[in-house]
């Protein structure tokens, strides 16, 4: 058996693409930990060229796009066993349930480790008819490791527990050391004396409905709090529609925002409303920064948000689609300052204690290493 410290691992990450989201930014803080480690030679295949963690053009690894032809362009299974044929990796660890997919059989004819990461969420729909959940499944069986970011989401998969294992998202507190200041209350012509957030891409996975409607009773009986939204996608403009009139200079959709951090800097209350019924959160990134910027948290409750937040200690866990409870909680908060302030740096506290990059990072490494010793 060969030493673990004279051990040079090869890996081949693989996944759909580097938009912006959790599995994605979750890799790319990955890289950036492992690219400093001697022991550890990696190399990146994409499925498309949209890019936007623009970092990792700067890891000096080589980048490999396979760009399908169609939807469901089974060239890709060739394309990628010629590719692993010549770069012969130790482990391709893919990063969602396509990737994994294509994978599974490549893997079985080189005999190449698969390390599973597409357990991102907590489905809803686990059957056959949810595609996610079943090219997960397909792909277990040909599986070395499942890694799930949340216990609850290996349960939802019905993941083999001999197989799985539960790695949480780190956070890198080096992304908030020198946020752009010039994101302020003023600048942003926000003249009330609180201000409340919630970040999220507009698709029906997220309840901006309920989100909207709890902003809107809470500007009816105050006048000194305005809430904003960042991301952008489908549902935006009939989210955009709910809101009234009347409150239309203190309830903001702000759109997609590169400099999501200094937002959540300037903010006192941080919302992570999610549609339940269709969707369940793994390990949110919204709540991650939150907390780690010290902001106490009103969230849906279920799925991997409670495997994150502390329902009385570093927030609050609400019922789904529960506008009335949602605003309550928000009210609480915003009536008492040192529970804001109490509840926010419990929950910066939390993330440095168990959602920390290195932590991340050195649960990946072990593992890498350990299953290039068998």
């Amino acid at each position: 058996m060969v030493e673990a410290k004279r051990l040079t691992v090869k890996i081949l990450f693989f996944i759909n693409g580097l938009s912006a989201g959790g599995k994605e930014r979750r890799l790319v803080e990955l890289m950036k930990g492992l690219n400093t480690n001697p022991s550890v030679h990696f190399e990146l295949v994409v499925m498309s060229r949209d890019i936007h963690y623009k970092e990792v053009f700067n890891l000096n690894t080589q980048i490999h796009f396979l760009i399908r032809n169609s939807r469901r362009d089974i060239s890709i299974f060739k394309r990628l066993y010629v590719l692993c044929k010549r770069i012969r990796p130790d482990i391709l660890h893919c990063w969602d349930s396509m990737t994994a997919l294509y994978a599974a059989p490549v893997c079985k004819l080189l005999k190449i480790k698969l390390v599973n990461g597409s357990v991102i969420e907590t489905p809803v729909q686990q059957n056959i008819f949810n595609k996610y959940w079943l090219r997960a499944r397909l792909a277990f069986p040909f599986s070395n490791v499942i890694i799930g970011n949340s216990e609850a989401g290996l349960r939802a998969y019905r993941a083999p527990r001999k197989k799985s294992k539960c790695f949480y998202n780190g956070f890198n507190f080096q992304r908030i050391e020198n946020i752009n200041q010039s994101v302020t209350k003023e600048s942003l012509k926000i003249n009330t004396s609180y201000l409340v957030i919630m970040v999220g891409a507009f698709s029906n996975r997220k309840d901006y409905s309920c989100y909207i409607s709890a902003a809107t009773k809470l500007c009816t009986i105050r006048n000194d709090v305005t809430f904003i939204a960042l991301g952008d996608g489908e549902t935006f403009n009939s989210v955009l529609s709910k809101i009234p009139e009347a409150f239309k200079d203190r309830i903001r959709l702000l759109g997609k925002q590169s400099n999501v951090e200094s937002f959540i800097a300037i903010s006192d209350i941080c919302v992570l409303a999610t549609n339940s019924k269709v969707h369940g959160e793994g390990i949110s990134n919204s709540i991650l920064e939150y907390m780690a910027l010290a902001k106490p948290v009103v969230a849906t409750e279920g799925g991997g948000t409670n495997e994150i937040v502390v329902d009385g200690k570093t927030g609050f866990l609400v019922k789904a689609s529960d506008a009335q409870d949602l605003s309550d909680k928000i009210n609480v908060l915003l009536d008492n300052d040192s529970l804001r302030f109490s509840m926010g740096h419990a929950g910066k506290e939390r993330i440095l204690q168990h959602f920390s990059i290195n932590e991340m990072v050195g649960k990946y490494f072990s593992l890498y290493v350990e299953l290039c010793k068998h």
